[in-house]
């Protein structure tokens, strides 16, 4: 594990590094991460992902702390991506297209700051996130696009019944298909 940067490890950026060293991570934002989890497991390119918190203040936070909303962590989706096959741009347009970034602390019937859009940078990654963070507002046109856009603070992973839920089949026990490339509706139930 890398050294950390402050006295408190929850305000650390993320130091991870991905499996294989031709690997990047990006970390999104945009709702209740089950959903968000299954929609880039889809994607070609996207060798890994794991849903967590991130971008709070309380280091080791659990999800029924996450939504009392004490700890001012967010819902995230941890991605790990083959740049040479899926460019982070595609990342960012999939992002995009997930949820209604104008809507602050919300997504659908999910209130709360956990549930905020934010892309969370790593390296190289803040330019072209602000740039499409530019072009949706010019598309949102009134509508002010509420996204942040952050460096990626130190990944705490989710408790492992949230990793790949849907795929699992969530509380209902109906899989839903991760396989690449697969454009069946998501259906997004707890």
């Amino acid at each position: 594990m890398a050294t950390p940067t402050t006295s408190n490890p929850a305000l650390d950026l993320d130091l991870d590094q991905p499996d294989n060293p031709n690997h990047e991570f990006a970390q999104f934002g945009a709702g209740c991460f089950w959903g968000v989890e299954l929609a880039f497991q889809r994607l070609p390119g996207v060798v890994k992902t794991e849903v967590g918190y991130s971008q709070g203040h309380v280091p080791d936070p659990t999800y029924k702390l996450v939504c009392a909303e004490t700890t001012n962590h967010v819902e995230v989706v941890r991605v790990q991506f083959d740049p040479e096959v899926c460019p982070y741009s595609n990342l960012l347009s999939l992002f995009w297209s997930r949820h209604d970034p104008t809507t602050l602390n919300r997504q659908g019937g999910d209130v709360g700051t956990q549930y905020r859009s934010g892309i969370y940078y790593y390296k190289d990654q803040a330019e072209l996130a602000q740039k499409s963070k530019e072009a949706k507002q010019l598309e949102s046109k009134d509508n002010k696009v509420v996204t942040e856009i952050l460096p990626a603070k130190r990944f705490y992973r989710a408790e492992e019944y949230h990793q790949q839920y849907l795929e699992k089949g969530g509380r209902r026990g109906v899989q839903q298909s991760a396989e690449k490339g697969c454009n069946d509706p998501i259906r997004c139930y707890g």
